[in-house]
């Protein structure tokens, strides 16, 4: 089985990748090869190197792992969660004080190809089993939000638990090359007026870290 993991930063995944150094005999016994991609930060960064990547390398499975803000004040810093369901929600057009996004405006229709209806959605199709974390919607941005005007028009628009840079970039490619996918992400701080002394990314890349680890594991039967 090839497996590939891909994160935005080597940050991230750096406990990953010490124990990929560690267990890497482990897994070659186990038919199981990695794939490590770090993508940049981004949307256009990470299409850019997926669509390089998998043109030459595509896997069996792909995961994106990586810290995430959440608007979900119910859910704990560090707690990791599987995204299922990704909306682009900034890529549109401004109308006065609304935002439309390329469905509102009809350069899009919904449900084309990948799009269920207006999100990018993750069957999970493919994939063994699914790790037990809570299932997420999330938002992708180029700007993360950190004014309580941003937040409130994305929370009516789209109801989202978690926000990242990334997300739906990876949905888009996975889905538009039919490879089974599993989204990570852990909640480093809540989405608010940006507030850098309350983000927990040290916990959030912890325990990220030993989500993936476990995951990986469970793929390849070790």
């Amino acid at each position: 089985m090839k497996l590939m993991v891909t994160a935005a930063t080597t940050l991230e995944i750096q406990p990953f990748l010490q124990f990929l150094d560690q267990h890497r005999p482990t897994l070659s016994a186990a038919n199981c090869e990695i794939d490590i991609l770090i993508a940049g930060i981004g949307m256009m960064h990470t299409a850019f190197s997926l669509g390089r990547h998998l043109i030459l390398h595509k896997p069996d499975i792909a995961i994106q792992a990586g810290i995430a803000g959440t608007f979900r004040h119910d859910w704990e810093l560090g707690q990791v969660v599987t995204v299922k369901r990704e909306y682009l929600a900034d890529l549109g057009a401004e109308d006065n004080d609304q935002f439309k996004d390329l469905f509102d405006i009809q350069l899009w229709q919904p449900s084309q190809t990948p799009f269920t209806g207006t999100c990018l959605e993750n069957t999970f199709a493919g994939l063994p089993e699914l790790p037990p974390l809570p299932i997420a919607t999330g938002v992708s941005v180029n700007l993360v939000s950190g004014s309580e005007a941003t937040i409130r028009k994305l929370v009516g628009k789209y109801d989202p638990d978690v926000e990242s840079m990334e997300g739906a970039a990876f949905h888009y490619a996975c889905l538009l090359e039919n490879i089974p996918f599993l989204q990570l992400r852990s909640l480093s701080n809540y989405v608010e007026i940006r507030d850098k002394s309350k983000w927990k990314i040290p916990l959030a890349v912890k325990t990220l870290n030993e989500e993936l680890v476990r995951t990986v594991q469970t793929l390849a039967g070790i």
